[in-house]
């Protein structure tokens, strides 16, 4: 069973993430110990966190430094035995994840499709991990809240280029880091064969603040969760979030 420790929604979490963890509270709070397969969190910002609340988590990454960073955090906050590293990528997991043990509960997939080399043999891959009726949370970076950061930071040519999926500073056809609009996102889910549930906001506000703003945390977290899941608000903002099944 998992241990007596608070939940990841607790205020010391940032704001930017309330969203997020607001979805998996539910999931991971539940009172049974789940099988969590975490891949490219190698720094272990989510997946420290879940050992701390009783969870098993394998975290698949492909830099060795960000392992070692996540061995740390772990050994420090007494849950090494509950995290265990594997290098390696994302597409390719049937080649670093054990082959015994059944399927995992949980799977995270936060911030990665921009930049592995196909999104949908990613998804599938995570989606072949998980056992019947598993999760996966995909949290990705969401065009509309490219194009108003830039545009708010004074850079219209490259939020102009953002909304043609460009990179105009550069001349790319396409930006070196992909960025999602909501239909975009639950395609690539469909077409992994997962279901997907209702998609949420992520940093609507948190990281259009300056952080010499002096805004309340407790004040942006609590709006960050009164407006994830509301339109128009949800659709400018920084990542989008979507918690999908396994059938």
């Amino acid at each position: 069973m998992p241990t007596s420790h608070a939940s990841p929604t607790a205020e010391q979490l940032p704001a930017r993430t309330a969203a997020v963890w607001a979805a998996l509270d539910p999931v991971v709070g539940a009172g049974t110990a789940l099988r969590v397969l975490d891949v490219g969190g190698g720094s272990g910002m989510f997946a420290v966190p879940l050992a701390q609340l009783g969870h098993d988590l394998t975290v698949v990454d492909p830099s060795a430094d960000a392992l070692a960073t996540l061995r740390r955090r772990a050994d420090i906050a007494g849950v090494g035995a509950r995290v265990h590293g594997l290098q390696g990528d994302g597409d390719q997991l049937h080649e670093v994840l054990p082959t015994v043990g059944g399927g995992y509960d949980l799977a995270l997939c936060h911030f990665v499709l921009e930049v592995v080399d196909d999104p949908e043999v990613t998804l599938r891959e995570i989606a072949g991990a998980l056992r019947p009726g598993g999760q996966v949370s995909v949290a990705t970076a969401n065009r509309a809240g490219a194009v108003l950061a830039r545009a708010l930071s004074g850079h219209p040519v490259e939020a102009l280029g953002l909304v043609a999926d460009r990179e105009s500073a550069t001349g790319r056809t396409r930006p070196e880091r992909r960025r999602f609009d909501p239909a975009d996102l639950l395609a690539l889910v469909e077409a992994a064969g997962l279901r997907p549930g209702p998609w949420r906001g992520v940093s609507v506000v948190a990281d259009l603040l300056d952080a010499a703003s002096g805004a309340d945390p407790a004040a942006v977290r609590a709006l960050e969760l009164a407006v994830a899941d509301l339109s128009p608000y949800r659709d400018v903002a920084a990542g989008l979030h979507v918690l999908a099944a396994r059938a």
